[in-house]
């Protein structure tokens, strides 16, 4: 017997506001100390009301808007009752039956393994994941478990949330976790959210049932809770297909909808309870806050708010610059490192412009060598300056190295001024200083030796040094060519163009 898996997620993400979302309590939670930002309000004191976050709710909008989500022209918000110690009032506020939005989607590229999404990928790569709905809430507290004892921290209790629910469209747990990626790096880009798995500022659950090929039955799913790294949810689900896999063939597949929390330590799912249906959370409309309307203009209009999202970035990057769609994932992994690249990329068309014995209109003069510095550009962002960052843990924001300093240190390739050793120096130079790159270039005396003059003496003596080199390559050894070029960069100090040198070396064993 084939079996089929079918995945849908939940995944909670917390907004980033000034203050709490039903009262004016500081939202800083990571810096608070324990039970530091709470109120009567988000505690659920007797007699207390809530009012709305205008902010988080203009989030919300901004968040389901680049889902490709319809907003409901009115909404409105619930009371979802429940005991448990991480919700003060005995129930939250949340919302049921008319959400925020519905009917929304993602477009993924479900063969990456690193979760490059979007046009960019093969039409037969790209799988649409379908959105059900995104609702607003607020957060429950935090709870630490220990052997012996639980401690609640009630400062998050109340801070704003979105959650975004999809059809179980899912097949495989790499899509769920290319999705998750996706979304996080949306919310980034809207700057609603820091999307953290590890900080909880990202939690998702995941609802997954097996079922026979061609069988259109959706049985009863198992949902996965403490999920909080993206690896966690890719080997949690891995795990649950594992084990319903071993029920199925044992003719006793699940029986019940469960939900089962993921151990980290032990790479496993545990029982926890039997999941909770609608009816259990007792909804009923929240009595204290009015329904929300909005018109079809107000909708547009906060539409018209929205930047460049990633998907749309990576496209224009490939198609106005020529990247790679890897180099382009990479560039556009965070607003601020692709506004970086684009301002480098401006210098170096400003430089080329102004460079003497050019002829051209801008973009002619761009079309001609665009081709090899945007390869320059790649290949030192993002295989040398960005993996020396991260050494250095240093982030692109609090870098020293300025985006004219860049492209001058690019300009300097270019025009053979420096070898690829000498660039590696002054770069490390740039990053721990933020110099300028032609004055770390002269202070150091790394400018390539480019006159034939001084080559040619240079390669005279070292042909004269190894005779015996010289003569086996004269006799067809041709890789001898390699040691004596090795020798003319030690005599050079590393100075010397390479490709020069070789040139000249055979020039004269000719």
């Amino acid at each position: 017997m084939k079996l089929q898996t079918i995945i849908g997620l939940e995944l909670h993400v917390q907004l980033k506001t000034k203050t709490k979302m039903f009262c004016a309590c500081n939202n800083n939670i990571s810096e608070a100390k324990p039970n530091d930002n709470i109120c009567p309000i988000c505690l659920g004191h007797p007699g207390v009301l809530p009012t709305i976050n205008h902010d988080a709710l203009l989030m919300g909008i901004q968040a389901a808007l680049s889902l490709n989500c319809k907003i409901a022209n009115f909404t409105k918000f619930d009371r979802k009752n429940y005991f448990y110690p991480d919700l003060p009032k005995g129930y939250q506020i949340s919302q049921f039956d008319k959400p925020l939005a519905e009917h929304g989607y993602m477009v993924i590229n479900f063969k990456a393994r690193d979760g490059l999404s979007g046009s960019l990928a093969n039409e037969d790569e790209l799988k649409k994941i379908g959105i059900t709905r995104l609702h607003m809430e607020e957060d429950s507290a935090k709870s630490t478990h220990s052997k012996d004892k639980s401690l609640i921290d009630y400062n998050r209790g109340g801070s704003p949330l979105i959650e975004i629910v999809t059809e179980p469209h899912f097949s495989s747990p790499q899509e769920a976790k290319t999705f998750a990626q996706e979304l996080r790096l949306i919310m980034r880009y809207l700057d609603i959210s820091d999307a953290n798995m590890e900080k909880g500022e990202l939690r998702c659950d995941a609802n997954i049932s097996l079922r026979p090929v061609g069988d259109p039955t959706l049985y009863p799913k198992t949902e996965i809770k403490n999920i909080n790294s993206f690896r966690s949810l890719e080997r949690a689900l891995e795990h649950e297909i594992d084990r319903q896999t071993v029920l199925w063939k044992a003719n006793t597949p699940p029986q019940i909808q469960e939900t089962r929390g993921w151990d980290e330590n032990k790479q496993e799912t545990m029982s926890q309870r039997k999941k909770e249906q609608e009816h259990d959370y007792r909804y009923f409309p929240e009595p204290d806050l009015p329904p929300l309307t909005f018109t079809d203009k107000e909708i547009e209009e906060t539409k018209m708010l929205l930047h460049e999202l990633p998907q749309n970035k990576r496209q224009r990057f490939v198609d106005m610059y020529s990247f790679t769609g890897e180099e382009a994932k990479i560039l556009t992994e965070s607003k601020p490192l692709a506004h970086y690249t684009e301002q480098i990329i401006s210098e170096l068309k400003d430089w080329l412009h102004s460079l003497e014995g050019i002829e051209g209109t801008e973009d002619e003069i761009w079309k001609k060598h665009k081709k090899k510095i945007i390869k320059l550009v790649s290949g030192w962002l993002v295989n040398k300056f960005l993996p020396a960052l991260e050494e250095s843990k240093t982030s692109l924001e609090d870098n020293k190295v300025t985006a004219e300093n860049f492209a001058e240190f690019i300009t300097l390739i270019y025009q053979s001024k420096i070898n690829s050793a000498a660039a590696q120096m002054i770069l490390k130079e740039m990053i721990k200083t933020g110099a300028d790159p032609s004055h770390v270039m002269d202070d150091k005396d790394l400018g390539q030796i480019t006159s034939e003059d001084d080559l040619g003496e240079s390669i005279q003596k070292v042909l004269k040094a190894y005779p015996e080199q010289v003569e086996q390559y004269k006799q067809g050894k041709e890789t001898v060519i390699k040691y004596l070029l090795g020798q003319v960069m030690r005599e050079t100090k590393g100075k010397a163009d390479p490709q020069k040198v070789e040139k000249l070396i055979k020039s004269k064993l000719a």
